[in-house]
């Protein structure tokens, strides 16, 4: 089984990566895929920096910091990887990736807004959950 990770360096998407890990030290055949998807530059920043190269490298810069933690806990736990950092629209590039990669689940964290909110406004995991096609697994923040 192959399971894709979105990871935006939140500690509700590193407590995605750590449930991911448990079901592989608890025996569940397969690996993992991390991703990071950065959203597209906004005009502002094309006025400011107009050379595409530059947003470019800013963006995977951003995502690799963003993959940064779960990469220390992935290789302090000797689990192999493979990672992604895209540009696009979250719900939809996650989708993605997890079909370019063969994905056979997701798991991510739910962003813990207010169910009005999330009404109004959608989020990224709820998204995913409607739109994949593979089993989603939404990691919710503990109970204060």
């Amino acid at each position: 089984m192959k399971i894709l990770l979105p990871v935006d360096g939140s500690e509700l998407s590193l407590k995605g990566v750590r449930l991911a890990v448990r079901l592989l030290q608890q025996g569940l055949s397969g690996s993992l895929v991390l991703a990071n998807v950065q959203e597209p530059a906004t005009l502002y920043e094309m006025v400011v920096a107009p050379d595409g190269e530059v947003l470019k490298r800013v963006s995977t810069a951003a995502g690799i910091d963003a993959l940064e933690k779960a990469e220390m806990l992935l290789v302090e736990q000797g689990v192999v990887y493979e990672r992604e950092i895209a540009t696009g629209d979250p719900a939809h590039t996650i989708i993605d990736i997890g079909e370019r990669f063969g994905c056979d689940m997701i798991v991510m964290g739910a962003r813990g807004v207010s169910a009005m909110r999330s009404a109004l406004l959608g989020s990224v995991s709820n998204e995913v959950l409607h739109a994949a096609q593979v089993p989603v697994v939404i990691v919710k923040p503990d109970e204060d």
